[in-house]
């Protein structure tokens, strides 16, 4: 079995369906681009393997452990950290005691430890304002913090829920090969929520399209990105 399975999974709100039957898998050590419009149900899912949203039917699997219906904080100490949209950092909190919140969950005190290390050798500016405000951060580098508060909790898979978000194109190239990185360096397994489809195909190894709630295409995003529909409809290519 994959790291993660979605199992035909449905979510309602009300009489409302955003999710119609989801089934997908996400193997260890991948990078999966979960892509479509804002509204298709992208955040939905991240949000359901996060026990956020509960599920309506169907099943979700960590590590062959079924996780839906659990709570998210437990859901956390199986290995599953989210960044949600928006990055929702503490903003009268500094930048210290965010990364704190992310390392709650660990009773490991020298793991605790060797992840600050680690957290700062990847954004060493973060060392440097530990005592600043985090509202008072760019909105790159609040970013930056989100990503380093997940780390902290020492994850196996981390859900980036639109990263990109309002953030100027530099930006968002720093954070993305930054993501790269964390997956490739320290082997953490990426599920990426994102509307810029030329974004997502060209960071994840495979690539889901979402569109009301169902998937339409997925597949090796080198075989998505070479689809004549996927060209038209989501790169706006002739």
């Amino acid at each position: 079995m994959s790291m993660l399975e979605l199992k035909n999974i449905v979510v309602k709100y009300g009489v409302a369906v955003a999710l119609q039957g989801i089934s997908l898998s996400v193997e260890k050590g991948e990078r999966v681009a979960l892509l479509g419009a804002n509204g298709a149900g992208k955040s939905t899912i991240v949000n359901a393997v996060s026990g956020i949203e509960p599920l309506n039917s169907g099943e979700i699997f960590f590590e062959t452990k079924k996780i839906n219906g659990l709570p998210p904080h437990q859901i956390v100490t199986l290995g599953i950290a989210q960044i949600p949209e928006g990055r929702l950092i503490f903003p009268e909190m500094n930048v210290w005691e965010n990364l704190e919140l992310g390392g709650t969950v660990l009773r490991d005190k020298q793991k605790h430890q060797s992840l600050q290390e680690q957290v700062y050798t990847l954004f060493p500016w973060l060392q440097e304002r530990l005592q600043q405000k985090a509202g008072t951060l760019s909105g790159g580098e609040q970013q930056m913090l989100a990503f380093g508060r997940a780390l902290m909790s020492n994850p196996k898979l981390i859900l980036s829920d639109e990263a990109s978000m309002g953030l100027a194109p530099m930006v968002v190239r720093s954070i993305y090969n930054t993501m790269v990185q964390i997956n490739a360096e320290w082997g953490v397994t990426l599920l990426i929520v994102e509307q810029d489809a030329k974004l997502g195909l060209r960071v994840a190894k495979t690539c889901y399209i979402i569109e009301t709630g169902k998937i339409m295409a997925g597949g090796p995003s080198e075989e998505l990105a070479q689809s004549d529909v996927v060209r038209k409809v989501y790169l706006g290519e002739d």
